[in-house]
């Protein structure tokens, strides 16, 4: 089995900092990518940042010169550092991997979910 486990998130007030991070672990052949989504009460889940093995990064434009993602590809750990955070950055942060078994299966897996609110 493969667990991806998130750090908590937290309140912050509007222009202020957070980092989260989140590491997969188990029977992982290889990690193609890693990356952070959110969803907001009422919205769809959304990709905020991504991440590849070969370190190419996606940003959606709403987080771009804000947000950066990370990652420590020998321990198969992401972060994400949010800065300038907005009242509509607040959402459940998600982390996601996908990745190869030893099997040649590509697998996505999910973490739990973490509560970023942005308020003062």
């Amino acid at each position: 089995q493969v667990q991806v486990v998130e750090s908590r998130g937290g309140l912050v007030q509007p222009g202020g900092s957070l980092r989260l991070s989140c590491a997969a672990s188990g029977s992982i052949f290889r990690i193609n990518a890693m990356g952070w989504y959110r969803q907001a009460p009422g919205k769809q889940r959304e990709l905020v940042a991504a991440i590849t093995s070969g370190g190419n990064t996606n940003y959606h434009d709403s987080v771009k010169d804000r947000f950066t993602i990370s990652r420590t590809n020998g321990k198969n750990t992401v972060y994400l550092q949010m800065n300038s955070l907005k009242p509509e950055d607040t959402a459940v942060y998600y982390c996601n991997a996908d990745w190869v078994d030893y099997s040649g299966t590509i697998v996505k897996s999910w973490g739990q979910g973490t509560q970023v609110t942005v308020s003062s």
